[in-house]
This record gives structure tokens, sequence and C-alpha cells, in this order.
């Protein structure tokens, strides 16, 4: 087998583990367990908890004492046991720890499974900025494979959704062993200090405050995409409840639904260069933005009957939403970035999004929902939880407009492509 297919295999495994449960555990947590929002949103903060260490752990490790690949494998089979532990869990307090265990072994997966592919591609003389991309969209069509075959299953509602994750991670842990080596590559001759290999110098573009006020509404925006990832799917399960809407396929399959976002979000990537050539960071981010705010503005007045358009429109615009904020961002973090700085730098902005953000989206939302949006018999009032991240997005949009700062110059300007800042990871 040729090392593409080989990392196509990986990718694909990567986020299949992810999209088995990462959409349905809304799901999961009110159509079966009934617990409280406040506890959810606890939950859905674990992978935020996890992404402010592990990864930078993690990356010493494997710079300093074990192979990447090696390291890349016991991590996705401790992940596999603790997946296969979570339908046995009653109590949502010990799951919450049990989850972040979960997370702690899932996370820094996300940065080595690139490190493993780099390697292997330069090893073989690849140009990584041209191969590397097609690879990576095996991932998001991993994470739709998954989605589908959770809800065809119809798992969404059961601990099911964790075994097949558990499975499939296993499988590529155990396959993670095959992969090319990816030896340390500072034992002893490259000396770093701890700030460096942590990744802290990147702090220091905090003291130019345009890049402090983009990461500042890039953690705002992280917190934004907390919100569909954990709500979406439980949201198209309630409707099960409403006898005009209980049978129809949106109602039935809902993750297949979803999972329209991800189709749209690899058709958007490869809009991204255009419009940040022709616009720059500033109105692209604000497209983002305003996208934002039509994904839940959409979902506050869909149904499953006349008004799926609403909701399948929502899920492609989920594809700007996600790709001009998140990868966007990415590349012009790698463009304001000292060259010496730069893969700290992009720690620096994952860090902001998928850590800081995550955890206050999680955490903030899951509490207002509680205190506002819920009834006493534990029914949601949708339509108001959709049009408060609605409104929110618009604050954020607006904000961002009056403080962000930056002077786009369409002539001459080169827009940095890196491997990084390509596609999601």
């Amino acid at each position: 087998m040729s090392i593409k297919l080989r990392l196509v295999a990986m990718n694909f495994l990567q986020f299949f583990v992810w999209g088995a449960w990462l959409i349905t555990i809304g799901a999961y947590w009110f159509q079966y367990r009934h617990w409280s929002g406040a506890q959810f949103g606890a939950i859905f903060s674990t992978m935020g908890i996890a992404a402010l260490f592990m990864p930078s752990l993690m990356g010493v490790i494997a710079d300093k004492w074990l192979n990447a690949e090696k390291l890349y494998g016991l991590l996705h089979i401790g992940g596999a046991v603790v997946l296969f532990m979570v339908p046995t869990i009653d109590d949502p307090n010990t799951l919450f720890w049990v989850m972040l265990l979960n997370m702690m072994c899932y996370m820094p997966t996300l940065s080595l499974a690139i490190t493993v592919a780099y390697n292997a591609l330069k090893e073989n003389g690849a140009d990584v900025v041209r191969v590397f991309p097609p690879i990576r969209v095996w991932g998001t069509i991993g994470f739709i494979a998954a989605m589908w075959t959770v809800s065809l299953l119809h798992l969404e509602t059961s601990g099911g959704q964790f075994r097949v994750a558990a499975a499939a991670a296993l499988l590529l842990g155990l396959y993670a062993f095959t992969l090319p080596p990816c030896p340390p590559r500072l034992r002893s001759t490259a000396r770093r200090s701890w700030v460096d290999v942590l990744g802290l110098t990147a702090f220091s573009l905090l003291r130019n405050r345009k890049m402090a006020v983009f990461f500042v509404f890039a953690m705002l925006l992280g917190a934004a995409l907390q919100l569909t990832n954990a709500y979406g799917d439980t949201f198209l399960h309630d409707f099960a409840n409403v006898d005009a809407y209980r049978g129809m396929l949106a109602v039935r399959y809902p993750a297949i639904i979803m999972s329209i976002s991800q189709v749209s979000e690899t058709l958007f990537i490869l809009a991204i260069p255009f419009f940040l050539k022709r616009f720059g960071i500033k109105t692209v981010m604000l497209i983002s933005m305003v996208a934002w705010v039509l994904r839940f503005g959409l979902f506050a007045y869909g149904n499953p009957g006349n008004g799926l358009w609403m909701i399948v429109m929502s899920c492609i615009v989920y594809g700007m939403a996600f790709d001009f904020f998140n990868i966007s961002g990415s590349l012009f973090v790698e463009g304001q970035s000292d060259p010496s700085i730069r893969a700290s730098a992009q720690g620096l902005f994952m860090l902001m999004t998928n850590g800081i953000g995550a955890i206050l989206g999680s955490s903030i939302s899951g509490w207002i929902i509680d205190l506002w949006f819920t009834a006493a018999d534990g029914a949601k009032d949708w339509r108001g939880i959709w049009l408060t991240f609605a409104a929110y997005a618009l604050v954020v949009a607006v904000l961002f407009m009056i403080f962000f700062k930056h002077r786009h110059h369409r002539e001459g300007e080169a827009v940095p492509l890196t491997p990084e800042g390509t596609l999601r990871v």
C-alpha cells in the first residue's frame, strides 16, 4: 500500500472516532439519560480542558523520547478502553471525569496525526503543501461516515455510539504501529527551553494590539462552535415529541441531516484562498460571523416539516461559518507570525478556540439553557435558545468590526498557504 493510501486510512479513522459520538452525545445525554443542561455543558467542556495542556505535553514526549506514531497508537488504544466504559456510567459527575480522560487521550492525537503524516510525506520526497490537503479531506469523510453509521444503526440515543467509536479507536491504535517511523528529533543535538517546547513564546504575539484583539475574538467564535456541536443533534431529536413531526426523515436520522454541515465544510475550504486574497482576513472573519448568525437563526425557525429547508440551509451555512473562521484564522496567524514561533502560534490559536473558547461556550451555554430555556418538565424552548445564540454571534460580529483594525492590500499581497492552515484538524 502506498504512503498516501496509508495516511488516508489514518485520517479517515482519526475523525471517524470523533464523529461517532461528538454530534450525537447530546441526544444520548438528554433523550436517553435525561440529565441536566448545566451538567452537559461541563461534559462538553472536557475537550477544551484537555486542549489546554495535553497536545503540548504529548508533543514534548514525541519530540524527545518516543516515536510519534507509537505514542499516537498508545493514546488511541487508551481512548478505546475509556470509550468502551462510557455506556456503563450511570452518574453524570462520574461521566465528566471519564470523558475528560477520553479527551486527554484524543486531543493530542490531532496534532500527532499531522506530525506523522508530514514526516512520512517528507521522507518520501513529497510536496506536503500539494499532497497533504487531499489526504486530509478523508478525515472529514470519516467524520461523515461515522455520523451516518450511528444514525442508520439508530444508536444516536444509546451507548452503542461509544462502542462504535471504541472499536474504531482500537483499530486505529493498532494500525498506528504499522505507520512509517517518526522518531524523536531533540534527544541530544537540539536544545530548547521549556518555554519554547510548550509553545509559550507565541504569547509574545499578544503584545501586538491587533493580534491580541484577534485572539480574543477567536476565543469568542470558538465558543460559538461548541454551541452548534453540543445541541444541534438533540434539537432535532426533540421534534420526536411533536406528533406532527414524529417519523419524519430529519427526526429519524438527525445525524445524517447534520452531516450536511461537514459536506459543506469540504466545499467551502476551496473558496478560502480566493476570499482571503480578494477581501482580507477582516472581511472573511466578518462573513464567518454573519454565517454563525444565520446558522443559529435558521435553526430557530426551522422544523422537520415545511421548515426542513431552513435546517438544511443552516447546515450548508455551517461550512462557511466554520471554515472562514477556523481555517482562515489559522492562515492569518501563520502570516503574522515570525517563522521561529509559527508552530507555537498555531498552538496558541488552538488554545484560544478549542481550549478556552470551548470551555466557556460549553459551560456558560448549559447554565443559560437550564436557567432560562428549560421548563419544569424538562422541555426546552429551542427557538429561544437558538435566537439567543444568534444574538450572541451578531454582537461578536459588530464588536469585531469596530475593534479589529487590519488594512488589506489586494495588489501584490501573497496569502501564505501552509499545510497547517489549508484544512481542518
